[in-house]
């Protein structure tokens, strides 16, 4: 579509597959949509939360990404925060002329226990430590000390992916998984198992599972369909040099974390649970009793929240979305509500991680950002058609921010280098993990 005849305009505040493929779907609709994205090259969790070395899949949904940015009504401001303390808010967004945004931004909060000893050194949360080893400024810089035996606390397929890494590239001494509840709900898929199971302790695996299993049988749960569907993966796993002991622990929670003298982590602390039937779900419910881990790292992979300063009313670690909403797609409300007041944020929708935080993965998000765009086209157009273009009054405000802005052109300058230093270097790929190297590379080719 050519920019000159589109006739609605709106912005897209995250530039990850929820982001660019809401984009997408507002431009075939005839809506001119501008993404605002806080880092520097777009993909979000596609791009730095998918586990480095699968170069492969990355590169399928770079192909997608570029695809979408081709697009000639699509526009692209990168290095860019939106919120109540960044470099847009979305009253100025909507002062600039937007008739609607979209909210795409992902979960960027962290989701803690709050426990004692969250605070000591060796604690940290998962999606921090997966931006940090897939090279995301400013996390790519952070420094994390990781001890000889880590607790993971979850067993979904971001555990997997950590578990990896410190198997992979730290070579730690042991890895250990935390579960709430029991075997049978278990969240990581065979396929990531797979990348970890050779080091699994087995046989420590199946005593863990043994100890459940009463419990289990008594709840109508079948503690053999964990122990086949682990034993299935782990009699095919390929041989690692790692020497790291790979172990999941079932039925205990976290109660606080203990730190030595020198303010690091050397224990935690955790409850022993059981499981209860409850409206027809099985949960953990604890017992009382507790005991005494050692380890001196502790990594939380327990979810993630949305970002409280986006400026957008928050309850439970996510966006509060319409409980009546105009423009339901499959069972779905996508648009923002605020309940101190009980009224709708009527130009505002949520897609992706901001609409449920910690929900599935790529496919998850690129279908989410396509009904979020397909509720916002409703809306759009029930509105007036605006009288003249904002986009030149858009452009003129953002360069008046004073800050390095990435446009699609950059983007094609960035990947020229990245692609020459791969070559270079005789590497797969090739990825700049501070902004200012990205920042640099693009004006080399400016």
């Amino acid at each position: 579509m050519n920019r000159d005849n589109v006739e609605y305009f709106a912005a897209v505040v995250g530039a990850g597959p929820a982001g660019l493929f809401a984009a997408r779907e507002l431009v075939n609709a005839g809506i001119h949509a501008t993404l605002f994205n806080r880092d520097i090259r777009p993909g979000g969790l596609a791009e730095y939360g998918i586990y480095p070395k699968k170069h492969k899949m990355k590169e399928v949904l770079r192909v997608q990404f570029r695809q979408a940015l081709e697009m000639a009504c699509i526009d692209y401001y990168g290095n860019v925060t939106v919120g109540n303390q960044a470099d847009l808010t979305l009253d100025q967004l909507r002062q600039l002329g937007f008739q609607a945004i979209m909210v795409t931004a992902g979960a960027q909060g962290t989701k803690w226990l709050k426990l004692p000893g969250e605070d000591l050194r060796g604690v940290y949360h998962a999606k921090d430590l997966v931006y940090h080893y897939n090279g995301l400024p400013p996390y790519s810089e952070q420094e994390f000390e990781i001890g000889r035996h880590v607790a993971i606390v979850g067993v979904g397929n971001v555990m997997t992916d950590i578990a990896r890494y410190l198997i992979e590239e730290k070579h730690v001494e042991s890895v250990t998984a935390i579960a709430r509840r029991g075997p049978g709900e278990i969240k990581f898929e065979r396929k990531e198992l797979g990348y970890v199971a050779a080091n699994l302790d087995i046989k420590g695996v199946d005593e863990e599972i043994e100890r459940a299993a009463p419990l289990m049988w008594s709840l109508g749960e079948n503690p053999d369909r964990p122990k086949e569907f682990i034993h299935t993966v782990y009699d095919k796993a390929v041989p690692t040099d790692s020497k790291t002991r790979f172990m999941v622990r079932f039925l205990l929670s976290p109660t606080r974390i203990l730190g030595d003298a020198d303010g690091r982590v050397r224990a935690l602390e955790v409850e022993e649970n059981t499981l209860i039937c409850e409206n027809g779900d099985i949960k953990a419910s604890g017992t009382g009793r507790r005991r005494i881990i050692d380890m001196d790292t502790v990594i939380f992979a327990i979810g993630d929240s949305v970002d409280e300063q986006l400026g957008l009313p928050v309850d439970r670690f996510e966006f509060v979305k319409n409980p009546q909403p105009r423009f339901e797609i499959e069972g779905n409300s996508y648009e923002a509500f605020d309940p101190e007041t009980g009224r709708l944020i009527e130009d505002v929708f949520l897609s992706g991680w901001a609409r449920r935080a910690s929900t599935g993965l790529v496919g998850i998000a690129r279908k989410d950002g396509i009904q979020g765009a397909r509720a916002m086209i409703q809306y759009i157009q029930t509105l007036p058609k605006p009288e003249e273009s904002p986009l030149p009054k858009i452009e003129a405000w953002m360069h008046s921010l004073g800050k390095p802005l990435v446009s699609k052109q950059d983007l094609i300058r960035l990947e020229c280098v990245e692609c020459e230093q791969a070559s270079k270097l005789e590497q797969e790929e090739f990825r700049f993990t501070r902004n200012e190297e990205m920042l640099a590379a693009i004006r080399r080719l400016a």
